[in-house]
This record gives C-alpha cells, sequence and structure tokens, in this order.
C-alpha cells in the first residue's frame, strides 16, 4: 500500500503562485508515474500534470507555461508548482501515483484563486 499526503493548498489572488506537495509513504518502491489531477465544483476530475519517473513530463494545455511538476531525489515526493494562478484553477488538486497495476490517491488540498 502507498500513503499520499498531500500539502500547500490556499488561497491566492489572481497572478500569484502556490507549490503543491505529495509526500508518498509506505510501500513506495516500484512507483512509475506521480501526477497530479484536479475537480473544480461540478465538473469531472482532470489531469494536470504527471511525470514519469526517471522519464518525461506531461502537461494538461490549461497549465503548460504556468505549471511545473517535479521530484525529489528520492523520488517520493511530488511538487506542483503554480504560477500565474487564474481564477479557473480554483480546484481541489489531487495527487496520484502508478505503481505497476495499482493507483493511488491522495485526499486531496484544496487551491482558491480570487479574481
Amino acid at each position: 500500500q502507498v500513503q499520499l499526503v498531500e500539502s500547500g493548498g490556499g488561497l491566492v489572488q489572481a497572478g500569484g503562485s502556490l507549490r503543491l506537495s505529495c509526500v508518498a509513504s509506505g510501500s513506495i518502491f516500484g512507483i512509475n508515474v506521480m501526477g497530479w489531477y484536479r475537480q473544480a465544483p461540478g465538473k469531472q476530475r482532470e489531469l494536470v500534470a504527471v511525470i514519469v519517473i526517471n522519464g518525461g513530463t506531461n502537461y494538461a494545455d490549461s497549465v503548460k507555461g504556468r505549471f511545473t511538476i517535479s521530484t525529489n531525489n528520492a523520488k517520493n515526493t511530488v511538487y506542483l508548482q503554480m504560477n500565474s494562478l487564474k481564477a479557473e484553477d480554483t480546484a481541489v488538486y489531487y495527487c496520484k501515483v502508478l505503481k505497476g497495476s495499482g493507483q493511488y490517491w491522495g485526499q486531496g488540498t484544496q487551491v482558491a484563486v480570487s479574481s
């Protein structure tokens, strides 16, 4: 089992920045993909960014050039640096990791951007 704990959400004005963190614990050996998703009220959960361990990254078009996903050297923490935030970025942000055939989700952290 893998446990995920997100942090770093909050309220920020449009144009501001936040950095989200997600710490993975438990049976983390073999995690091969880490990512961030978000769900706004009344909308489906959507991909924000993913990073393949020792591989590349992929971003939703809506966040390209503004958000950056990265991991720490131990590959047990994934970050999402969010710059130039917009009101439409308001959502609950969830961390997800893939390990073999399994997937694990965090509880989510709220991001609210005021215009």
